[in-house]
């Protein structure tokens, strides 16, 4: 029994210590940070800007759907369809897919395209040497054929 334990234990290691694992726990902290980030630009820039044609706290909007909409909060009536919240978090989203894509994607894969480039310039050059070398080389010994002539002989 306890060698079976000693397994489980083992194997949980093995799944911890695996790098994907290590990857996906950095990023889930780096996500929750960033999320502050656009949270704060959310509130602090875009809502602000929202608020110049009406109120700077997009969760006030909505609309009423049925009966009078007089009080908020446990004494409310009529049923109300919250869309302000909804447009929020659509522009948190939206901004959030958008400074992820413009500052971290496309920088990435620009430097990965470069990166890649300069490979297939090494190997091209390689490829375009080698062919050359080839190329000589056939000459060379075409050029030995001519001079020793029909029979075989030097002339």
């Amino acid at each position: 029994m306890s060698e079976k334990k000693a397994s489980v234990l083992q194997g949980f290691k093995a799944f911890l210590m695996r790098g994907n694992v290590v990857d996906l726990a950095v990023a889930v902290v780096i996500g929750a940070a960033f999320t502050n980030i656009v949270n704060s630009v959310v509130k602090g820039i875009i809502n602000p800007v929202i608020g110049t044609i009406g109120t700077k706290n997009l969760d006030s909007y909505y609309s009423c759907i049925k009966g009078p909409c007089g009080s908020t909060g446990d004494s409310a009536t009529g049923v109300r369809i919250l869309w302000g919240s909804v447009l929020g978090a659509t522009l948190t989203f939206v901004i959030t897919a958008a400074v992820v894509y413009f500052l971290m994607v496309l920088p990435m894969s620009k430097y990965l395209a470069v990166v890649e480039a300069r490979r297939k310039a090494k190997e091209g050059t390689r490829e375009v040497m080698d062919v050359t070398e080839l190329e000589v080389l056939k000459e060379i010994r075409d050029e030995l054929v001519a001079q020793r002539g029909p029979g075989g002989s030097r002339r």
